[in-house]
């Protein structure tokens, strides 16, 4: 398995990308490589005074990097030796089999939807975050960001990718999937919310388990996956961000809350497009970028992205 890393992606790229990478050397297999995708003599510089072998990576030279500021489709386009874009035709072309990058998000969704692209019969690609309950599991929440404004038909295949991910990330066979709502009450919420809740109430495709509210985000019983818009999703994931910031501004040491912090995660799973490709936030420090590395290897792992495939050839 070969796990292709954006080293120029992030506000802390490259030290912090380098020292990710050498931390996930350890829980890598004997017949894995990370491959690092970005200045060569760079690199090779950075491993030299961290004393680490070159070796032990794979090494693709690349001279241009999309900044975080850069338009997103015009530096896809454009710098097209930029570590990201060439990350992309890395995984295009099958030399590596998951693609990691911290940088910039727009330029990575970008490649996601015209390098990738969606699987055939996946109307909307979803992002999916991971929601920690106080019984030490996960829930997950799609999407996050991709698609603010969803139609019940999108929010029916997002019951549908949250399923198989769930199933096959955390090997769960049967896991619940709800839908995010102002009351439990079937009939409740808006337009967009009723309809999609007609759509699911007799999935063949997933076990449904109704309508969920906001206040039980975090139950442990309830539901695993947890299915709503991208403009609420985004603003719920922003929202559990801000909160975990500050209880650690004012010095709550919690075991639970902790979980909460995007570290231990590395970076969200684009779900429903032809490849395994991991987004990392932009502020990823080392941790974050070797757990980033290992949620990618995970995925590719699970062989995520033919198992969505499989199903939708089916269909």
């Amino acid at each position: 398995m070969r796990i292709g890393l954006d080293i120029m992606g992030g506000d802390f790229a490259p030290d912090a990308c380098i020292d990710g990478a050498i931390m996930a050397l350890d829980k890598m297999d004997t017949d894995d490589k990370i491959v690092l995708i970005g200045s060569k003599s760079m690199i090779l510089d950075k491993l030299s005074k961290r004393k680490c072998n070159p070796e032990a990576f794979v090494i693709v030279d690349t001279p241009e990097v999309i900044q975080m500021n850069d338009h997103p489709s015009k530096a896809f386009q454009q710098k097209q030796n930029s570590s990201l874009v060439q990350g992309y035709k890395l995984l295009r072309s099958k030399e590596i089999d998951g693609f990691a990058s911290a940088g910039n998000t727009g330029a990575m969704m970008v490649g996601a939807m015209q390098a990738i692209k969606p699987i055939s019969g996946v109307l909307r690609p979803a992002i999916a975050s991971f929601v920690p309950t106080t019984n030490g599991k996960h829930n997950i929440l799609l999407d996050v960001g991709l698609n603010p404004d969803s139609k019940p038909d999108v929010l029916y295949q997002y019951g549908i990718l949250g399923s198989i991910f769930y199933q096959f990330i955390f090997g769960v066979k049967n896991p619940k999937i709800s839908l995010l709502n102002i009351g439990k009450e079937e009939g409740k919420g808006n337009l967009i919310s009723k309809s999609a809740f007609e759509l699911m109430k007799d999935s063949p495709d997933f076990n449904f388990a109704g309508n969920i509210e906001g206040h039980e985000l975090f139950d442990t019983e309830i539901t695993d996956v947890i299915v709503t818009d991208g403009f609420v999703g985004n603003i719920l994931l922003k929202q559990t961000e801000s909160f975990y910031a500050l209880l650690k501004n004012r010095g709550v040491e919690d075991e639970y809350f902790e979980r909460f912090n995007y570290e231990i995660y590395g970076g969200t799973p684009i779900l429903g497009i032809n490849e395994n490709v991991v987004i990392g936030h932009g502020i990823s420090n080392a941790r974050a970028i070797s757990n980033m590395i290992l949620q990618t290897k995970k995925m590719v792992s699970a062989k995520l992205s033919l198992r969505i495939k499989d199903f939708f050839s089916y269909e």
